[in-house]
């Protein structure tokens, strides 16, 4: 067996949850970076567009086309549904309580939820968050676009999972 295939087979339950994205190209991008990264899953919710979209399928190149994902109108029920399943459910979110993402450590099966462009991950939702974690931002801006800041904690992950498995030379 590849490596690649290990990882796919044992990086189960790596979820990616898109609350209110108002852009298709944002979520084209996550679709295609989703794939490249492992993710088992991605969760559209709210008025984030789904396949088939001009913008969606036109920047995934064709993810949307084998990627799992299913639609769920409200995310907070999803998420509950998620953590009653035994999903460690993270939001990638910069607040009081967040972490700097490159010191925490996922743990398996993982929801990570990325915010609206504008409003980030909204405050209701985080009450279903076991954690909160940031990207250290060093210029004046402080935040990605979020197709840019979810492929950050995506690859984030597939590299601090690769660190179990370190005869992966991804």
């Amino acid at each position: 067996m590849d490596s690649k295939s290990f990882i796919y087979e044992n990086m189960d339950n790596f979820v990616l949850i898109l609350p209110n994205i108002r852009s298709g190209h944002n979520v084209g991008a996550m679709f295609r970076t989703a794939d490249a990264a492992g993710v088992d899953k991605l969760y559209i919710t709210g008025y984030t567009p789904c396949p088939p979209h001009p913008q969606v399928d036109k920047v995934s190149l064709g993810a949307e086309k084998w990627m799992k994902w299913e639609y769920c109108k409200q995310t907070g029920k999803l998420l509950k549904k998620l953590r009653e399943t035994g999903y460690n459910i993270v939001a990638l979110e910069k607040n009081a309580d967040s972490q700097n993402i490159f010191d925490w450590q996922p743990v398996f099966p993982l929801a990570l939820v990325v915010g609206n462009e504008k409003t980030g991950v909204e405050k209701r939702l985080l009450k279903y968050c076991d954690a909160v974690v940031e990207i250290p931002m060093l210029g004046k801006k402080s935040s990605l676009n979020v197709s840019v800041a979810a492929g950050v904690a995506m690859y984030t992950v597939m590299r601090k999972f690769k660190i179990k498995y370190p005869i992966f030379n991804i």
